[in-house]
């Protein structure tokens, strides 16, 4: 059986001290996932310069079209999804601190999607053209351009301001999902209730409920069951083990539900995609 490590937590380590910052492009191709969901304290800025894309901030999907600027701030979900090969989007990833430690005390929460906004388009259009053409000075020309926008986005674009102890709140909430998707990984085959999960982190069943769904936007039974899904998935199309075989391993006792369940997730049945027939 493949091995998988599920944790939501990616540490970056910027330690170009002149230039603090990553700055890449991303080109999906096709229908996919293009960015798996996961979290960090450094601010995640996403720049669509062709076609569109879907970004996951906690439980939302927003759509963003070309011109879009979606941020993913400081200790919050995100994922990427694409539907169609032809979009480029640019992403600028840094720590608030590193560029200014008075914006960073500050703890601002910048609106998640600004669209139609010149100013912006400007900036992001500079910082793409020094990064792809990388003249002498170029570095220092993005983080210019990169304070100027920050600077613009805490005047115009601040949404709210945490206090200390709500920033904390949040990233302990945050620690407690990876120790929930941990042992979720570690143990899907098995039958895991609420309770157990709950138990797990020290929070009541309510508690913990309103937790994974505002932050994963799903029931804690759902995503479990998508989880035995993918690796069922993954198992079926190596082929070695008969779907029936597949549905036990991962989980389901009934194989009609799993039959059904899978169909729905996948668009196909669990026999399909054994022999490669997927959608």
């Amino acid at each position: 059986m493949i091995a998988y490590e599920m944790n939501l937590y990616e540490q970056k380590i910027l330690s170009d001290r002149e230039f603090p910052v990553q700055v890449f492009m991303n080109r999906p191709k096709g229908k996919c996932c293009y960015f798996d969901m996961h979290w960090h304290e450094h601010i995640e800025l996403h720049y669509v310069l062709e076609g569109e894309t879907k970004i996951q901030l906690n439980q939302e999907i927003v759509s963003a079209p070309k011109g879009s600027l979606v941020i993913a701030n400081s200790n919050v979900l995100h994922a990427g999804y694409s539907e169609k090969t032809g979009s480029v989007m640019l992403v600028i990833i840094f720590e608030m601190e590193a560029l200014s430690k008075e914006l960073a005390e500050q703890n601002i929460i910048v609106q998640p999607v600004i669209q139609n906004d010149q100013r912006i388009d400007e900036l992001m259009q500079q910082i793409c053209e020094e990064q792809e053409n990388q003249e002498a000075g170029w570095k220092l020309a993005c983080k210019g351009a990169l304070l100027s926008l920050v600077c613009y986005l805490a005047r115009h674009y601040a949404q709210e301001k945490l206090t200390d102890r709500e920033s904390i709140r949040r990233r302990k909430n945050l620690d407690r999902l990876n120790t929930v998707l941990r042992y979720i990984e570690e143990n899907y085959p098995e039958n895991i209730s609420n309770s157990q999960l709950a138990e797990l982190v020290h929070l009541s069943d309510d508690r913990f409920n309103h937790l994974f769904r505002e932050s994963l936007g799903m029931a804690p039974l759902q995503y479990i069951n998508e989880v035995r899904l993918k690796k069922a998935m993954n198992l079926l199309k190596n082929g070695e083990y008969a779907a029936a075989q597949v549905a036990d391993a991962v989980g389901f006792s009934d194989y009609n539900n799993f039959g059904r369940m899978f169909k729905r997730y996948y668009g196909c049945t669990p026999l399909e995609a054994r022999k490669g027939k997927t959608k």
